[in-house]
């Protein structure tokens, strides 16, 4: 685990360099949740524990989440989750790369809401897919709320659904991101 942490602190530093220190926003519990719907049963998990950071000048965002850390409400789904489809121990994380198209429009120094579309690679069993998404962000009192939800589809990444419980898991896979980021000095 510590490992995880460091190459995420080593990537932050790569991507953003410490020229830019004082634009840096972070947040070590970002919380993702996936929503599978079909006519059979809904499946969502969360992960309270995602670890993210934007540079406010340069619209670079980053997050790296650990597939063991999203809960389910039953204990079964997520060892099958976890050992059957993510195979979380060969592929423990899963990260995204990217930008905020719009970052020169916001004024982080004033309350308000921003949209944005946010644009970048995501990196689920290693495989790589450009994935977009329209980004809201709601700055109070020098907290950044970053809002966005986009669709995947499991088989875009490896992730095998056995035939007798491919009727239980959607092949569009909702995954929505909720973040509150801090200033970091």
């Amino acid at each position: 685990m510590k490992y995880t942490y460091i190459i995420f602190a080593l990537t932050l530093l790569g991507i953003f360099g410490f020229k830019n220190h004082g634009s840096i926003y972070k947040s070590n519990t970002g919380n993702i949740n996936f929503f599978s719907h079909t006519a059979v049963e809904d499946i969502s998990a969360d992960n309270h524990k995602v670890k993210t950071a934007f540079d406010a000048n340069s619209g670079k965002i980053q997050f790296s989440a650990l597939i063991k850390d999203f809960q389910f409400k039953k204990a079964l789904m997520q060892e099958h989750f976890n050992e059957n489809y993510m195979e979380s121990t060969k592929f423990p994380k899963s990260t995204f790369s990217g930008t905020i198209v719009n970052i020169d429009a916001f004024n982080i120094e004033k309350n308000g809401t921003y949209t944005s579309p946010v644009s970048g690679k995501l990196t689920i069993k290693d495989v790589t897919k450009t994935v977009e998404a329209l980004g809201t962000f709601i700055v109070k009192d020098g907290v950044i709320n970053a809002k966005a939800s986009f669709n995947v589809n499991p088989e875009d990444y490896n992730i095998s659904i056995p035939k007798m419980v491919s009727e239980k898991i959607s092949r569009d896979l909702k995954i929505s991101v909720d973040v509150d980021y801090s200033h970091q000095h």
